[in-house]
């Protein structure tokens, strides 16, 4: 994935809007320079106030897209993104990291690192393949030149019986895939894992860009991994979307929770794209049509920005692989800092996250996929607090005692009697996203049914608080359910220096029983949020002040005047992941 230059933001083009229209050319010109001399500034002292506690992220410095997700001889295997020598992109090398269980991690030297002609100038993002006999390859982006020629190369291990897998060979018949005359070479990277075909044939996929706004997903084909040939046509395209990005492209059962790692028809298929336009991703659920390698979405299942999102907040770069130990399908997402300018990045010493892994399968609607984090999270979970039965009148809320609020896991259902008091659904909103809406229907907005929710990371007066909540609406011909995490109060520092934004997306939700239910990871700066079981996604990054560690608060509340009940509500105090530097 490209960060360089001015797109060193993994956020919305509204902040790189702001910036300009905030900053005037020369001091935007400055302040790229002083960009370009942070790449190698190597952080002296690393700041641990808004460091995660379980989530995983290196000693210090920048990180990005995770990458070449895999389960190996027993040993779970995180590549990723990585500037050895400061704390904003630059100088990429793929990190790499190892594990049992997904949650501790035991950090390796370098996998994979600009050395030869083929990736001198970058080694940007790709993907991991376990080939037959059982023998793992990479697939990766190099860039060639100053100009950002994009080409795909493979690295397989130096010693396949080191359980660990240290070293990464680059052999010399690199590069594998160079693009030809039709293809914008420096809009063609992040190739997928590869499946077989019922023809004996690889395939893989490259995220690319035509004509300035069709987004690509480019196949290839290859009888031996080493030899490949472009396709006649992509897997699948789409007008007025802008680049594809990190493109991922696997199967997911009909029915039940399992994952699939066979690519036949009798499957339901997920075609998902990192936007760099939007810097959010979307995804589709479609047929693949094994004979013809098209990829067809579902009617219904919208092909553009307004799609589907695994997460509607800070939430990027995805990457999904089969875990053959427990059989499912497992995603990663990247989620980048809130701070606006790279100098904060630098002070802190560190910048980005991976976000906890979550398995993934298909609603039983078959509309939509469900996302919930891994069940080894819960091995981290300490000191439990619980409430029940405890009902909440308009303006009223409740203090959950006895955890560590800053770093907690939460779940509660919330149940309410009645749907008449349900807001009306402004027509003019249709074409609205679900974040603008939030952005009018805030938490301190009193509604009918709802807000009501988790004030989290939060001081004992709510001046600093980031809450995560529900509002429902009664549209012409149902409800509509809008989950929202609202950093705008997250911090008292200055908005010029914050992305203080309220994310938000629509749970698509069937009210008949009158519950609807809420998790949130809690760690320190990062909130992310599971609203009905997985159906809507959120994650947020913050920056309070006064709610740090002890100081923080976390608080169930409803702001609308239709009473609420929380059911039932359990709290965990979560433990330090083990992150062997």
């Amino acid at each position: 994935m490209d960060y360089s230059s001015n797109s060193r933001w993994a956020l919305p083009v509204i902040l790189v809007c702001f910036f300009v229209v905030l900053l005037s050319n020369n001091v935007v010109f400055a302040s790229h320079k002083v960009f370009i001399h942070l790449q190698s500034q190597n952080a002296v002292n690393v700041h641990t106030v808004h460091r995660t506690g379980y989530h995983f992220q290196p000693e210090k410095h920048w990180i990005n897209d995770p990458n070449a997700p895999m389960y190996f001889n027993g040993v779970y295997h995180l590549f990723y993104q990585y500037n050895p020598n400061g704390s904003v992109w630059g100088n990429i090398v793929w990190a790499h990291s190892v594990s049992k269980d997904l949650i501790n991690w035991i950090n390796l030297e370098p996998a994979i690192y600009p050395s030869k002609p083929f990736d001198q100038f970058g080694t940007w993002s790709g993907s991991a393949t376990i080939l037959p006999g059982n023998k793992p390859v990479i697939l990766y982006t190099g860039i060639v030149d100053a100009n950002q020629t994009q080409v795909q190369n493979y690295a397989v291990p130096a010693n396949i019986s080191d359980p660990y897998l240290r070293e990464w060979i680059k052999p010399d018949n690199n590069p594998l895939i160079v693009a030809d005359a039709s293809i914008n070479k420096t809009k063609f990277r992040d190739p997928t894992t590869a499946w077989m075909g019922k023809d004996g044939h690889w395939r893989i996929v490259m995220g690319s860009l035509r004509k300035h706004s069709r987004g690509l997903a480019i196949m290839y084909r290859s009888k031996d991994f080493m030899k490949w040939v472009k396709a006649k046509h992509p897997l699948h395209s789409t007008n007025g979307t802008g680049n594809w990005e990190c493109p991922d492209f696997f199967p997911v059962a009909l029915k039940g929770t399992n994952g699939q790692d066979q690519y036949g028809e009798e499957h339901k298929y997920v075609l998902k794209n990192s936007m760099d336009l939007t810097r959010f991703e979307y995804y589709t659920l479609g047929k693949y049509d094994t004979k013809k390698d098209r990829y067809i979405p579902d009617v219904g299942s919208i092909d553009s920005w307004k799609g589907l999102r695994f997460d509607y907040g800070n939430f990027y770069a995805s990457k999904s692989f089969y875990d053959p130990s427990k059989n499912r399908r497992v995603i990663w997402g990247w989620s980048n800092e809130s701070d606006i300018f790279p100098e904060d990045d630098n002070a802190k010493g560190w910048a980005g996250i991976q976000l906890i892994p979550r398995k993934v399968w298909l609603d039983p609607s078959g509309k939509q996929l469900i996302q919930w984090p891994v069940e080894e999270l819960e091995t981290l979970r300490t000191q439990k607090v619980q409430l029940s039965n405890k009902k909440l009148n308009n303006g009223e809320k409740v203090e959950v005692t006895g955890i560590t609020p800053a770093q907690a896991d939460v779940e509660v259902t919330f149940s309410f009697a009645s749907l008449d008091k349900a807001e009306s659904f402004d027509p003019s909103w249709t074409d609205m996203y679900a974040q603008d809406v939030c952005g009018l229907k805030g938490a301190d907005v009193q509604g009918g049914l709802g807000p009501f929710g988790l004030a989290t990371l939060a001081t004992e007066n709510l001046e600093e608080n980031t809450p995560v909540f529900f509002r429902v609406f009664k549209a012409q011909q149902n409800y509509k359910v809008l989950l929202c995490s609202d950093a705008k109060r997250s911090t008292l520092k200055f908005n010029e220096t914050m992305y203080k934004v309220s994310f938000a997306g629509f749970v698509d939700v069937d009210l008949a029983d009158k519950k609807l239910s809420l998790r949130s990871l809690i760690d320190n700066s990062v909130i992310e949020s599971f609203g009905a079981g997985g159906k809507t996604c959120i994650t947020s990054r913050v920056y309070p002040t006064l709610a740090i560690n002890d100081k923080a608060h976390l608080f169930a509340f409803n702001n609308g005047t239709e009473p609420i009940t929380i059911e039932t509500l359990d709290a965990w105090s979560m433990g330090k992941a083990k992150i062997q530097y």
